[in-house]
């Protein structure tokens, strides 16, 4: 068990009891993570009075928010709308103390790009948790543009050293990463000339469509298997307005558990079905659950749907390697939900998940042993073996990770005995109304 939760503070356990009926209802969940945090930090780049609904106001976003601040583009809450006064790129300036970056990994890394491109030194920190991940492979690409730092190591604490005359590079990713591929665009803005990135595989689009909703110059070209993204710099932002899509990460809890829990049938409305996040969905849908997108629509630039999920009889599939990056986030809560399903349901292509939070891999096989779930690693391999039904009963080891706490409270609402995880405090990093929504749903949850 955890013998601290988040920053330091006591761990508050909580324990996911069997549904007695089928989850019902109608809801939105907040808005989308890696959406929210592009928002500001564009806002703050643009040049003008960006303003935001929907924004996600969890821990990660809102150091997000103290961020742009201290660099001179201060983020600003009226009502249920957010305003960032942008200062134009290159226009931010040196803060007057280290900037706390919490937990978030999105945030550091590509602020680590925002920051690239000015004359400025920035102190970045984190908690103790987010100190033990490696920033080194953003941080290979954006020292051959430029940017400086005077430690030599590749973890927080950072001094990070700017530069108002950044190289444009061409750059292949050696493993797939939104947040590598966003931190040198953002960077490329602010550079002389095109900035490339090569992809061998697909990942998440929302930097490039939102840097061109903000009237960058950005173009995404696909040949030989490789997709290129260009961006030209010396770029000009002009400020927007940005409505935020529900976040399809935090959905999948409530969608997962509406399969789990017999007669459940719910609709999560206004959630962000771009192609690069809907992997988890396709893999439900290929496990035989009853989800359908209705009202299909556009909003800044990206696609979004209501999600209705209906209770499920699921059976074991094989996802393939190339599907990771589409559900990145959501292999832990799949993983729950694989418990319940029939047969064997193999995840291949799980590297980036010992590089999380946590170790997401060793985390989410010690939980499903943990509540009866027989499960094997093997290399980059999840395969768990399902029966039918989850016995439950154990205390799942979170290791400070909001996403293993959610995914195996998810699966205490359907398995025979309660699950009990020994720390939900920092759920609050991305979804702190988890707990209220699922209660609004019919979930029962116990201290």
């Amino acid at each position: 068990m955890s013998k601290s939760g988040a920053h330091g503070a006591p761990p508050q356990p909580l324990t996911a009891i069997k549904a007695a009926a089928g989850l019902k209802g109608t809801l939105r969940v907040p808005g989308d993570k890696s959406i929210s945090h592009r928002a500001l930090m564009f806002g703050a780049l643009a040049t003008g009075k960006t303003t935001i609904k929907g924004l996600l106001e969890a821990e990660d976003v809102l150091n997000t928010a103290k961020a742009v601040t201290a660099l001179g583009a201060p983020a600003t809450k009226s009502g249920d709308t957010w305003t960032v006064l942008g200062r134009g790129t290159g226009g931010l300036k040196q803060p007057e103390s280290p900037i706390d970056f919490g937990n978030s990994g999105t945030g550091t890394r590509l602020m680590m790009g925002v920051i690239a491109g000015h004359d400025i030194t920035v102190a970045m920190e984190g908690d103790a948790s987010l100190s033990r991940r490696p920033m080194g492979r953003v941080l290979k690409p954006l020292r051959q543009m430029g940017l400086l730092t005077r430690e030599d190591r590749d973890t927080l604490p950072l001094t990070v050293e700017g530069s108002s005359h950044l190289v444009p590079i061409e750059y292949s990713l050696p493993v797939p990463s939104a947040q590598v591929k966003s931190a040198i665009l953002i960077a490329g803005l602010m550079a002389a000339g095109e900035t490339t990135v090569v992809e061998k595989e697909p990942t998440r689009d929302h930097t490039e469509r939102m840097l061109r909703y903000f009237g960058a110059d950005v173009e995404t070209e696909r040949r030989d298997g490789l997709t290129r993204i260009t961006v030209h710099g010396d770029a000009e932002l002009e400020a927007r307005d940005v409505v935020v899509p529900g976040d399809p990460s935090s959905a999948a809890f409530l969608i997962c558990a509406a399969l789990l829990v017999p007669g459940s049938d719910i609709t999560v409305e206004g959630v962000l079905i771009n192609e690069t996040r809907t992997g988890l969905y396709t893999t439900l849908k290929d496990m035989g659950a009853d989800i359908s997108f209705l009202n299909e629509r556009e909003e800044g630039g990206e696609p979004i749907a209501d999600i209705c999920a209906r209770h499920s009889k699921l059976q074991g599939v094989h996802v393939p390697a190339d599907r990771a990056p589409s559900m990145i986030d959501e292999y832990p809560v799949l993983a729950a939900v694989a418990g319940f399903a029939q047969g064997d349901t193999r995840m291949d292509g799980l590297a980036e998940l010992k590089v999380k939070e946590s170790d997401r891999l060793a985390a989410t096989a010690a939980g499903l042993a943990a509540n009866g779930v027989r499960a094997t690693v093997d290399g980059d391999t999840l395969i768990v073996h399902g029966g039918g039904k989850v016995a439950g009963g154990g205390t799942v080891a979170t290791h400070l990770d909001h996403r293993i706490a959610m995914a195996f409270l998810t699966m205490g609402l359907a398995s025979d005995a309660p699950i009990t995880v020994d720390d939900t405090a920092m759920i609050a990093t991305s979804f702190p109304e988890f707990r209220g929504l699922m209660e609004r749903l019919g979930a029962t949850y116990e201290i």
